[in-house]
């Protein structure tokens, strides 16, 4: 693994620690994110927190890297809808500048991208 992967896997494995860890930290904001066509937006927060966290253990562990990977892509598009619907209802959100969401858009494609080059398995 070259160094820039390493990084790479740092990055990714602190940004859903962190990120696991706040769903619960924050449970009230996370759950006022949910788009109110997603049923259940409790446990909505509480199982992609969970995945959050378990992804971050998954990426650390060379044996189970590979597919935390593709679980973290999987759950990062999957939270894609609630991310569009807190930039399409910014006002709602004022603690967060509006552009700051939109660049928070476009920076998922490139965090998925550092998820899959950083945890694909090696030959």
């Amino acid at each position: 693994m070259s160094v820039g992967q390493r990084i790479g896997l740092w990055f990714v494995f602190l940004y859903f620690l962190i990120g696991g860890a706040c769903h619960f930290l924050y449970m009230p904001l996370f759950v006022q994110i949910v788009p109110p066509y997603i049923p259940f937006p409790l446990l909505a927060v509480i199982v992609s927190g969970v995945f959050e966290l378990l992804g971050a253990i998954g990426v650390m562990i060379k044996r189970t890297r590979s597919a935390a990977g593709i679980g973290l892509t999987l759950l990062t598009i999957a939270v894609t809808p609630a991310n569009v619907f807190m930039y399409q209802h910014a006002d709602q959100f004022s603690q967060v500048p509006s552009w700051l969401l939109l660049v928070r858009l476009t920076l998922q494609v490139v965090l998925i991208a550092c998820i899959l080059w950083s945890t694909r398995r090696r030959a």
